[in-house]
C-alpha cells in the first residue's frame, strides 16, 4: 500500500466537511477511471515522489494491473482518489518484489489479499478519503472472505496504517526514493478495531454513494441461543447426546409433540420428505383459521416468526422510519430494527422494581407519540410477564391507527384459554398478532408459524411469501397438532405446576424470581456470587445449558439468568449442577 497525503486545497477539504450537496461517489474503476489512475499514478509516485522514473508517456501502471482491482472515489465525476486490492487468484502480489515469502509471518493462502496504491490527488489530501478507501478495501476482503490483508505502507505516514489495525512485521522495503514497512493483520483483527470508528464510519457513511455490490456496513447476526448444539455437532454427528445434555438455553418444549402427530409424521415420513407440499399452505390457514374463529383471509403463514419478522418488518420500514420496543424484551426485534433496517428505535424500559410488568398507562402516553411500528411481545422475553387481554386491548384500541402494533404471543398459551387478541386483531386497522407453533406445540424443529390480521395488512405481505414457505412435515404436524386441543392444555397445566415448584427450587438457592407464567424463568443470582456468563459457562461443563440474559435488556446487570422449564427429572438436575457451581468457593469469582 502506497500513500501520498500533502497539504490540501482548501475549497474541495470544504465541500467534503460542509454543507455541499456534492457527494463522494465510491465504486470498483471502469476503463476510463483507470486511464485517469494511471496518469495520476505518475505524477505522484514518478514526479512527486520519485519512487518510479518519469516517461515521455505519462502513465504508470505494471503487470498487476491486468488482475487487480481498483476501488475509486470520485466527486463531481472526477477521480479524488482510488485504492488497490491485488486478490489471491492473482499470479503473484507486488510484495513478491520486495520480500521473499519465507520471510512473512503468515500463509500465502486462498485468503490473503494484499492492499496497495491508495493515493489521494493533491486538491483532496487532508480529507477523509484516504480513511473511506482504506474501510472500503478491508470492507472488500471482509466480504469476499478474506482472512488476511497485507500491505507496504509510506514511513511518514505508518500511524495512518497503524490507527486502521495493521500491524508492522519487522521488515522494511527501499522504491526508489521512498521507503516503506511491510504490515499485515487478520481480518478479525481488523474488525475488532474498527469497532472504534463509530462516529468516523457514521461520518463516512453519510457522505458517500456507496456503489459495491454489499452494504457499507458487515450486516450482524442476532444470537439466540442454542450453543447446546455444541456437545451434539454442527453436523449431528453426534444426535445420541441429547439424550445427556439439557438445553434450558432455548424455550423448546419440554414435553413431546400431540401423539397424532407423532402418529402422522412416523408413518408418512418418507413420502413426506419426497413431496412436495401444498403451495400456499391452504389447509393449514383453513385449520388455523377454524381453531381460532378467525377467516383464512386473516393468516398469513410463515417458516417460524423469524421468517415473518425479517419478510414483514424489512417490507413495511426503512431507515427514516420509528419504532418502539419494550426493554428488556426478545432479541430478535433489536436487531432487525436497528441492525438490519437501520431505524430509531426507541425503547419502554420496564423496572426491576415492577417485576418488570408493563405500565399500561406509560404505554398508552408512548403510543400517542406516533410511531410507525410498536412490538409487543406478551408474554414478554426474558420476564414472562403477561398483561391481560382485555386490559391490552382497551389500550390498543386507543393507540393512533397510522401506528402498526405487532402483539408477539408466542407464549400466550401459557397464560390460559382466550388470553390471544387474535379476534381483535382480525378486525382491526393496524394490529397485528405472530404466533409460533414452536414452544406451545412442541413443533421447535418443524418452523411453524403465522400473522393474524385485518387482510388489508396482509395483503402485500402474501404477495411477497414464497410458494412452499412451510415444508409439507410441518404442515402435516402443524395441522395434527390443532386438531388436538385436549392433549396440549393439559401439557400447559402441567408446565404451570413444574415452574412453580422449580421457582421455589431455585429460591432456596438465593436466586431472586421474576413472577413469569410461560415456560420459562428469569431470575437474579445472589450479587455476591459469580455472575451470569460465568454460571452459564461452568454449567455447559456438566451438560447443562442456561442463557445469560444480562444482554437481553440494558437493565437486567450481568446476573441475570433466564432457565427454560423441563421437566421434574430434568430440573432436579438443573437444580444440583446451578447449587453445585454456585456454592464451589474455589471458582465462584
Amino acid at each position: 500500500m502506497k500513500t501520498e497525503l500533502l497539504a490540501p486545497a482548501r475549497v474541495h477539504v470544504r465541500q467534503l466537511r460542509g454543507n455541499s450537496p456534492s457527494r463522494i461517489q465510491l465504486a470498483p474503476a471502469t476503463e476510463r477511471d483507470r486511464e485517469a489512475i494511471y496518469r495520476i499514478r505518475h505524477e505522484v509516485f514518478a514526479r512527486e515522489l520519485g519512487q518510479h522514473s518519469p516517461n515521455h508517456a505519462s502513465r504508470l501502471r505494471d503487470a498487476l494491473d491486468d488482475f487487480n482491482l481498483y476501488l475509486v472515489a470520485k466527486v463531481e465525476g472526477e477521480v479524488a482518489a482510488f485504492i488497490s486490492l491485488t486478490p489471491p487468484t492473482a499470479p503473484s502480489y507486488s510484495m513478491d518484489k520486495y520480500v521473499a515469502r519465507d520471510r512473512l509471518p503468515f500463509a500465502f493462502d486462498s485468503q490473503l489479499y494484499e492492499v496497495r496504491l491508495l493515493t489521494v490527488t493533491p486538491a483532496f489530501r487532508g480529507s477523509e478519503l484516504a480513511a473511506l478507501l482504506m474501510y472500503a478495501a478491508f470492507r472488500w476482503i471482509e466480504a469476499h472472505g478474506g482472512t488476511r490483508m497485507m500491505a507496504i505502507g509510506r514511513r511518514e505516514v505508518l500511524d495512518l496504517y497503524l490507527r486502521g489495525g495493521l500491524e508492522p512485521v519487522g521488515l522494511a522495503v527501499q522504491s526508489g526514493a521512498v521507503t516503506y514497512d511491510v504490515l499485515q493483520a487478520p481480518i478479525p483483527a481488523i474488525r475488532e478495531r474498527m469497532q472504534t470508528f463509530g462516529g468516523l464510519l457514521d461520518r463516512l457513511e453519510s457522505k458517500v454513494d456507496w456503489q459495491l455490490n454489499f452494504p457499507f456496513r458487515r450486516p450482524a447476526a442476532c444470537f439466540h441461543g442454542g450453543a447446546f448444539f455444541d456437545a451434539i455437532g454442527p453436523r449431528f454427528d453426534h444426535l445420541e447426546s441429547h439424550r445427556d445434555i439439557i438445553n434450558a438455553d432455548v424455550l423448546d418444549a419440554w414435553f413431546p409433540s400431540s401423539p397424532k402427530v407423532l402418529a402422522a409424521l412416523n408413518e408418512h415420513l418418507p413420502w413426506l420428505l419426497r413431496t412436495s407440499p401444498p403451495t400456499a399452505c391452504e389447509g393449514l390457514v383453513e385449520t388455523i383459521a377454524a381453531a381460532r374463529g378467525v377467516a383464512p383471509a386473516n393468516i398469513l403463514p410463515g417458516a417460524g416468526s423469524s421468517d415473518l419478522i425479517f419478510r414483514a418488518l424489512r417490507h413495511w420500514l426503512t431507515p427514516a422510519s420509528h419504532a418502539l420496543i419494550l426493554d428488556p424484551t426478545y432479541g430478535e426485534y433489536a436487531h432487525v430494527l436497528k441492525k438490519v433496517i437501520g431505524c430509531t428505535v426507541d425503547r419502554l424500559t420496564l423496572s426491576a422494581r415492577d417485576g418488570f410488568a408493563v405500565d399500561l398507562a406509560r404505554l398508552e402516553a408512548t403510543l400517542a407519540d406516533g410511531y410507525d411500528l410498536v412490538v409487543l411481545v406478551n408474554p414478554n422475553s426474558p420476564t414472562g410477564r403477561h398483561i391481560p387481554r382485555a386490559k391490552l386491548e382497551a389500550v390498543l384500541r386507543r393507540a393512533p391507527q397510522r401506528t402498526r402494533v405487532w402483539v408477539d404471543e408466542t407464549y400466550v398459551e401459557y397464560a390460559g384459554p382466550g388470553e390471544s387478541l387474535e379476534h381483535f386483531a382480525a378486525a382491526s386497522e393496524n394490529v397485528l398478532v405472530c404466533k409460533s407453533m414452536s414452544k406451545v406445540y412442541a413443533l421447535s424443529g418443524a418452523r411453524v408459524a403465522y400473522l393474524c390480521a385485518g387482510p388489508h395488512q396482509l395483503e402485500v405481505l402474501r404477495a411477497i411469501t414464497p410458494p412452499w414457505v412451510v415444508s409439507l412435515p410441518a404442515q402435516v404436524a402443524a395441522v395434527r397438532a390443532l386438531q388436538d386441543p385436549d392433549y396440549y392444555a393439559a401439557r400447559y397445566a402441567e408446565t404451570a405446576l413444574l415452574r412453580e415448584h422449580f421457582a421455589a427450587q431455585l429460591r432456596s438457592l438465593g436466586l431472586e424470581i421474576v413472577p413469569g407464567i410461560a415456560n420459562f424463568i428469569l431470575c437474579q443470582l445472589p450479587s455476591s456470587g459469580p455472575d451470569a456468563a460465568t454460571v452459564v459457562k461452568r454449567c455447559r461443563e456438566h451438560g447443562v445449558f442456561l442463557r445469560d440474559a444480562s444482554v437481553m435488556g440494558t437493565k437486567l446487570g450481568k446476573h441475570a439468568l433466564r432457565i427454560a422449564v423441563k421437566d421434574s427429572g430434568m430440573n432436579e438436575r438443573m437444580l444440583s449442577v446451578l447449587g453445585g457451581v454456585l456454592q464451589s468457593p474455589q471458582r465462584g469469582g
